[in-house]
């Protein structure tokens, strides 16, 4: 297997971010294993991670953004293909503003500076999501495919169609990716947009500090007061934000990627799909059962009718990640009072909800076992949904830090795809005879 890798030295860039223009300062910080990449918004009161994740992912146009409830980082993409490029799996990126800089609209800062960090292996295996059957995201006349690749590691072809514009043209391109072939061939290649789009946006306020010299805008007879580094300049651009889009699985990506006229929207909806299918690959005679069923989930937490408000995990990644679900009904006792004609899950049951299912992580990993989780503060508790009978819970934690006393999660319950209430969490991890 191998190893897990992170950055040796820290570094950081500042720049302004390609949109919006705001200054931004990065920082780039090694990150224990397992971790993952995460992003840290360090301009607020308190400082919110941002996981890079499918469950993180934003929707936006012409770009990939990432949120913690209503805290939002933009343009991922390039930061994250550099990473990708390199092989890092675990990275801490503290940004200043909302938005990562654009720099010259490619993602070559991002991959010299990374890269000059120098790497260190870590003592875990590397996480790999591999191929393992063809998933195929259509949307009118543009496509994504995801085929199986024995020879393994990620390549990609893209055929990017712009035959009614005279400045673009029909341009493909196809690779496997690997560092040296990203630094020379894909790294250099900027962003571009056409110049009747470069009007409208800067008329609705976007891109307004940007001209022609700083990023590609091409007219029907090309590039405006710039040139193209490569003759198919645009297709390796495309090629780069597929690499970047793809690391939002959380992992590394293994097998045959082959795109047409894709964007960010349809290589975030693949990545959600891959993510699926690889989760119902671990244990297909599984799929659609719990992993703790409420006898397990018994035998590990003490609380009991009328207290105990999971009813299933349906995932554990270690002791990184868990989701639970609790059913909500009208049988719910607190119903009764809270409130009589109009039915609403009071929201302190819902943190509540949360707090037991990060104990049931906590209980994953063998030091913890035998521990009690007992709550000790809760930050950024937003409730944003009211929850009422018919509504299924989906109660999602992910650890922060976790030390042999003490840990910390940050948790979200959604109703479907809507957040009902999210939270940080901070536990004290007891001996259950203390209790």
């Amino acid at each position: 297997m191998k190893p897990q890798k992170t950055i040796k030295n820290e570094a950081q860039l500042a720049g302004k971010g390609l949109f919006f223009g705001q200054d931004v300062r990065v920082m780039f910080r090694p990150a224990e294993a397992d971790t993952g990449i995460v992003f840290v918004r360090t301009d607020l009161e308190r400082p919110v991670r941002i996981a890079v994740r499918p469950e993180s992912i934003v929707q936006r146009q012409r770009r990939s953004a990432l949120g913690n409830g209503d805290v939002y980082i933009e343009t991922s993409e390039h930061c994250l293909a550099a990473a990708s490029a390199l092989g890092i799996d675990n990275l801490v990126v503290e940004l200043s503003a909302p938005e990562l800089p654009g720099f010259d609209g490619s993602c070559e800062e991002y991959f010299k500076t990374l890269q000059k960090c120098g790497l260190a292996e870590q003592s875990r295996p590397r996480r790999e999501l591999v191929i393992r059957e063809p998933v195929c995201i259509e949307d009118g006349d543009r496509a994504i495919y995801a085929l199986p690749d024995s020879s393994g590691g990620l390549q990609i072809t893209f055929d990017m169609d712009y035959t009614q514009h005279t400045g673009i043209g029909r341009q493909t391109y196809s690779c496997r990716l690997n560092e040296g072939h990203f630094a020379q061939q894909l790294a250099p290649a900027r962003t571009f947009v056409l110049e009747a789009e470069a009007r409208q946006m800067q008329a609705a306020g976007i891109g307004t500090h940007l001209g022609p010299k700083n990023i590609l805008v091409i007219s029907s007879d090309g590039p405006i007061k710039n040139s193209f580094r490569f003759p198919d300049e645009c297709v390796r651009h495309k090629v780069v934000d597929l690499i970047g889009d793809l690391m939002l699985a959380g992992c590394a990506v293994s097998g045959r990627i082959v795109a047409y006229k894709s964007g960010h929207s349809l290589n975030q909806q693949l990545v959600g799909k891959l993510v699926e299918q690889e989760r119902k690959s671990r244990d297909p005679e599984s799929a659609g059962r719990p992993v703790l069923d409420i006898r397990r989930i018994q035998r590990i937490l003490p609380h009991r009718y009328p207290f105990l408000l999971v009813d299933k995990v349906i995932e554990i990644d270690g002791d990184r990640r868990i989701v639970g679900i609790k059913n909500v009904t009208f049988n719910e006792h607190f119903f009764q009072g809270h409130f009589p004609g109009t039915p609403v899950m009071p929201g302190v049951l819902i943190v509540e909800a949360l707090a037991q299912v990060c104990g049931l992580l906590f209980a994953q990993t063998l030091e913890h076992t035998g521990k009690l989780a007992v709550l000790l503060t809760m930050d950024q508790v937003k409730i944003r949904k009211s929850v009422g009978p018919g509504d299924q819970l989906i109660l999602t934690a992910e650890t922060d830090k976790i030390r042999s006393r003490a840990a910390k999660c940050n948790c979200t319950a959604r109703v479907g795809r809507d957040v009902a209430a999210e939270a940080q969490l901070k536990f004290m991890l007891v001996d259950d005879e203390m209790i």
